[in-house]
């Protein structure tokens, strides 16, 4: 493809990807542009979809791709690269990987032999991603104790009770130092002077406590 049709080609695949997200999802034109409208963008019409799927549009702004993906209810990535219904793609003029590198590239997740070199925007992303990872072990080890501190003090059965209670008091550990980790990593956060995400209410207490274990805040 030359360059001078990339860009055509590539805002083609996006509508097209709409298109299916939007037949998939049950709506008209009319009722994907009002939902954009109640999304706060009513710039997007009804006959700004119509020229869009006719090929009578040739661009869409960034901002139109974000809102549409909300409304259909999908990533905005997925509009941009037709992962899992192509084999590749031309990301850039000329340049054409799978999709799924070009999805990888375009969200920093392309694999690397040495770790980023700090302060780089790909050392932030990967912090990011590990405080996700952290944040996840965290939220799925305190809801586990909770359960197992449940059933442990709703049986009636006395020997049942006491080795329900001993095994809670095992996943309570896990919680506690899972949390700990948590706790260590969002200080190095800021102590690098980031504003780490907000956590999820079940573990707002993570930034009130003082974790005993100093988890590094590397990816």
């Amino acid at each position: 493809m030359t360059p001078d049709h990339w860009p055509t080609e590539f805002a083609s695949r996006v509508v097209q990807a709409m298109r299916e997200a939007r037949q998939a999802a049950g709506l008209t034109m009319g009722g994907l542009a009002q939902g954009c409208a109640d999304c706060g963008h009513p710039e997007i019409k009804e006959q700004t979809i119509k020229n869009l799927e006719a090929g009578r549009r040739a661009s869409i702004s960034i901002v139109d791709l974000v809102v549409l993906a909300d409304v259909l209810g999908i990533p905005p990535i997925a509009l941009l690269f037709p992962l899992g219904t192509e084999p590749t793609v031309e990301v850039l003029p000329g340049h054409e990987v799978s999709t799924w590198d070009a999805l990888a590239w375009f969200t920093g997740e392309t694999a690397l032999v040495h770790p980023a070199a700090p302060g780089t925007s790909r050392d932030l992303l990967d912090l990011f991603r590990s405080h996700g990872d952290l944040v996840t072990a965290a939220t799925a080890a305190t809801a586990l104790a909770k359960e197992r501190r449940r059933e442990a003090t709703t049986t009636l059965d006395r020997d049942r009770r006491a080795a329900l209670l001993e095994r809670a008091a095992g996943y309570e550990e896990h919680a506690f130092e899972d949390c700990a980790d948590l706790g260590a990593f969002r200080r190095q956060m800021r102590q690098r002077g980031l504003a780490p995400p907000t956590l999820p209410d079940e573990l707002a207490f993570v930034d009130e406590a003082e974790g005993p274990r100093q988890a590094p805040a590397s990816s």
